[in-house]
């Protein structure tokens, strides 16, 4: 396959979790389209490192894996305080937490 292709998908991908941090409103939603724009980016890494004949777009797009599991725990730990103390997910309402 044409590693142009990846590169479209990968900005297809990256398009569509931009749009789903930016419009929608529930705090998970936002978690999974960040998650989609992270996926998007290593996608690029690697494309980047096929192309090149090199790993470290690889090794890099691992690091951000790694990271991105971190985050996936902090982050929906965040979102389950908040849900426990609000009985919402919304991102209006993590305004409400220094109150």
């Amino acid at each position: 396959m044409n590693p142009a292709n990846y590169l479209i998908l990968s900005g297809l991908l990256f398009t569509i979790g931009a749009t789903g941090v930016l419009v929608r409103r529930n705090a998970i939603v936002v978690f999974m389209s960040i998650e989609l724009m992270l996926n998007a980016v290593n996608l690029t890494l690697v494309t980047f490192s096929r192309i090149h004949g090199t790993l470290e777009g690889q090794i890099m797009a691992f690091f951000v894996m790694v990271v991105a599991a971190a985050e996936v725990v902090v982050g929906l730990a965040i979102i389950l305080a908040i849900f426990r103390t609000r009985r919402s997910a919304s991102v209006d309402d993590v305004n409400l937490l220094k109150y």
